[in-house]
């Protein structure tokens, strides 16, 4: 296994040897430095891009990968996703947004408005907030 990676660990955070393991054999060559969250009792992996975070996945504590995000543009997002947002959070701006592949294989969206994540299906219909 030999992955090119540096991993920084937010405020003494032990990541367990489980979830590298996992991190290293979905992602064999990874070229940025990684850093890692705890998000929900999960493990979120972080790289790439200028803010370190245009990647993100998360896996269980066991190592079991739960998905993968990955950074967009706002106006990536499918249109029902900005109609949404601009029926529904009145004058608020998409600061972040992301496609998501869960475990199954399935798309989703993730919009971040002030600073809580909605997120939708593939189709851009709304599932509910983070």
């Amino acid at each position: 296994m030999n992955a090119l990676i540096s991993i920084s660990l937010a405020a003494a955070l032990t990541v367990p040897p489980a979830v590298k393991t996992a991190l290293h054999q979905k992602y064999p060559v990874i070229h940025a430095k990684i850093t890692w969250e705890k998000e929900k009792g999960n493990y979120e992996a972080n790289w790439g891009g200028k803010s370190g975070e245009d990647t993100s996945v998360m896996f269980t504590p066991t190592g079991a990968f739960l998905e993968q995000v990955l950074a967009i543009a706002p106006t990536a997002l499918p249109a029902s996703v900005t109609t949404y947002v601009t029926q529904h959070y009145r004058g608020a701006k998409i600061t972040e947004a992301g496609r998501v592949t869960d475990a199954k294989g399935a798309t989703l969206y993730e919009a971040e408005i002030k600073g809580k994540d909605l997120r939708f299906d593939a189709s851009g219909r709304y599932l509910g907030a983070d």
